[in-house]
């Protein structure tokens, strides 16, 4: 598949260079919005404490958050689809950047539908940015490597998110502890987020800058198809007999896949903090189960590593079925058990998640040639499940506890394991 410069040269296949230089570039945008992804779930213990939310309200957070993917993402697949995937990506920095600016005024006025309406608009540039850097690396490259090279960068959004609760920890979570606790205590808790996201806000916004002024690679394959799909004529490209991604059955399965995976980790990730906090678990404080954390998704970028080399050797869909059965496990343990055992059980969960996003996402638009940014969009329109599960778990925690409701993931690993095995290849 060749490429061109956005200067209108031609480079072939093989310019390697190039391709390494995008994926270098593309690298610092992983790590971003997994940074600020994670973020969420330091969000979610503290503004549960300063609004005394039950968990269901609490889940709102990722509810809002996630609940853009689901509307914003196909408006985004056609954005990117005429704007090029360099474009793309200023633009969703750029709303990502206004977002985290919004944090300052729900902070100063201390109202937490503030708060999930800038969380909307940061998580609006996000999927924008998803949109367009997915089926940027998956097509930088070979058909064989794509789910190993998704996996490397991918590697790099589970650093941002290992790296998030200690810098939650020490900004939000330690401060807001040392808050006083009278009239002005939900004031003074909320004010704490100010400095974060201002921080947040001026990185999002050099990164359009830098971004909007280098010189990437320019998919022809994928130029041709918004080129035809925007034609005065309506024209529609057909590609191995299929005018849409969704006449793949492998993509479909691939959305439902992605929708379980999300829900599943953003669930145990958003619970992590209160889980440790149980008594019977490890009895944590709000600052210390927040650093905690961090072997959660650490785990999950070590995993994506290992995963990167392993997919080089091993059928993706077999390690991702593996993935699946380990994490499933893991979480029954800690359903079942107490202490250092339940603890370490939920926190290994991380390792065996490592690989699973990009793997379902790589093996989702195998083969959609032109049709890969509708594929991604509708991919990305699936995150919707880290709106829908945490919030399904946050309902079955207040009513029947919160150990118990952790068999939430474990069907959703079930069907992972399906994909894995059986449906990728459908």
């Amino acid at each position: 598949m060749g490429i061109s410069m956005a200067s209108g040269q031609t480079q072939s296949h093989s310019g390697g260079g190039n391709y390494r230089f995008a994926l270098v570039s593309l690298t610092s945008l992983f790590f971003m919005w997994g940074f600020i992804t994670c973020l969420n779930d330091i969000l979610i213990p503290h503004l549960k404490a300063v609004f005394s939310l039950s968990y269901t309200e609490a889940m709102l957070i990722q509810f809002c958050f996630f609940g853009a993917y689901f509307l914003v993402s196909l408006p985004a697949g056609k954005l990117v689809n005429r704007l090029g995937y360099q474009k793309g990506i200023v633009t969703g920095l750029l709303i990502a950047s206004v977002g985290c600016l919004l944090f300052y005024p729900a902070a100063a006025l201390a109202t937490y539908g503030l708060f999930l309406g800038a969380l909307f608009v940061l998580a609006s540039g996000i999927t924008i940015l998803q949109v367009a850097a997915n089926p940027y690396v998956n097509a930088l490259g070979s058909k064989e490597t794509a789910s190993s090279r998704l996996n490397l960068t991918q590697a790099f959004n589970a650093l941002g998110t290992t790296v998030a609760p200690f810098f939650g920890a020490v900004l939000i979570l330690s401060v807001a502890s040392g808050a006083v606790g009278d009239v002005g205590f939900a004031q003074a808790e909320a004010e704490v987020v100010k400095l974060p996201y201002l921080i947040l806000a001026g990185m999002l916004a050099a990164l359009a800058v830098i971004f909007s002024k280098l010189r990437l690679p320019v998919i022809e394959e994928h130029q041709v198809n918004a080129e035809s799909q925007a034609g005065a004529n309506g024209q529609v490209i057909s590609h191995n007999g299929k005018t849409s991604a969704l006449q793949s059955i492998h993509l479909v399965l691939g959305a439902v896949g992605i929708f379980v995976y999300v829900g599943a980790e953003v669930s145990i990730g958003s619970f992590l903090v209160s889980f440790l906090g149980e008594t019977d678990i490890a009895g944590l404080e709000e600052a210390q189960a927040a650093k905690y954390i961090t072997y959660y998704w650490g785990g999950a970028m070590v995993g994506r590593f290992i995963g990167s080399a392993v997919m080089q050797k091993i059928a993706a869909g077999k390690v991702l079925a593996f993935n699946a059965l380990m994490a499933a496990l893991l979480v029954l343990v800690a359903m079942n058990t107490s202490g250092l055992i339940a603890m370490w059980a939920i926190l290994a969960v991380g390792l065996f998640n490592s690989i699973m996003f990009p793997t379902i996402f790589s093996l989702a638009l195998r083969d959609l040639g032109p049709h890969s940014s509708q594929g991604s969009g509708v991919l990305c329109l699936a995150i919707v499940g880290g709106a829908i599960v945490p919030l399904l778990q946050g309902m079955m925690a207040d009513s029947m506890g919160l150990q118990p409701a952790f068999i939430l993931p474990v069907i959703c690993y079930g069907f992972i394991l399906f994909y894995g095995a059986k449906g990728s290849k459908l």
